[in-house]
């Protein structure tokens, strides 16, 4: 399935069963030559607290605490499986509980909204190693930039330019020993107060062509520095999201589409 080109291999938790190794697994099928083909791999699975819990694992065997996109495809997954009936339901991640909701026109589903919780700037918990995450100067090679570090989820580093270098400066800035955990890096191209271009270098993905959670942190990044309203359209170049910042609950919330693309069976012994 893919979120805005944001795609994933999603595996049942019978299937899941056979698998030893969740890393091992996703490094090789998410290999676009040798594999199936994918940014990541979720897992969904049996929760003892919800009526699901997901596994997210990146193209390069890390495991990632939610996705944004991730967690739109696999709402749409589990309702039209029928593994949950309700159009808004919880989801057990690592980030916590995610409540996606099923949006129908028509009986067709238009669009999946999530509420994405809040977001936080508390530097221990996106983690980042500086005293103030708004604003900071940030060098790679000869070049500064100044970044917003928060955590949507997984960490986000967003930064309001896109330069023609950024793939390889989001390279860099990902394992930048400012970010403990890594980080993904959001560059930023403000429109107006209510739109932006966005480019994405995820962590563990690499350049991909969109990103929920960053999406969610530029917003959020955008707010508090005063360039954005809180009730955005984010355009990433699989196309776009709409995101609201409540002022009433602090909480984030992604609208946007998810789309099944195959189906299929690997081989035995293939990964």
């Amino acid at each position: 399935m893919h979120g805005l080109g944001n795609d994933f291999i999603i595996i049942t938790a019978t299937e899941a069963e056979k698998i030893n190794s969740f890393s091992h697994f996703s490094l090789k099928a998410c290999n676009r030559h040798f594999g199936i083909g994918a940014d990541g791999v979720i897992f969904v699975l049996t929760s003892e607290k919800e009526r699901v819990k997901i596994r997210i694992f990146n193209s390069d065997g890390t495991e990632a605490e939610m996705c944004g996109n991730g967690i739109r495809c696999l709402a749409r997954f589990v309702y039209e499986k029928g593994i949950v009936k309700e159009k808004k339901f919880p989801v057990e991640t690592l980030a916590g509980i995610i409540i996606p909701e099923i949006i129908k026109e028509k009986d067709r589903i238009k669009s999946i909204r999530v509420d994405m919780g809040e977001p936080s700037f508390d530097p221990e918990k996106i983690p980042v190693n500086i005293s103030n995450p708004l604003s900071h100067p940030i060098q790679v090679g000869e070049k500064i930039f100044l970044f917003t570090a928060l955590s949507t989820g997984p960490p986000h580093t967003v930064i309001f330019e896109i330069p023609e270098d950024w793939e390889k400066l989001g390279k860099e800035i990902e394992k930048h020993i400012f970010f403990p955990g890594k980080t993904n890096v959001d560059f930023v191209n403000i429109l107006n107060k209510e739109e932006a271009i966005v480019k994405v270098w995820e962590r563990g993905a690499g350049a991909t062509l969109a990103c929920g959670t960053g999406a969610c942190a530029v917003t959020a990044a955008g707010v508090m520095n005063k360039l954005l309203e809180r009730k955005v359209k984010i355009h990433l170049p699989g196309g776009t999201l709409f995101i609201e910042w409540s002022a009433k609950n602090n909480h984030l919330y992604m609208e946007g589409s998810a789309e099944e693309v195959f189906r299929g069976e690997i081989p035995d012994g293939i990964i």
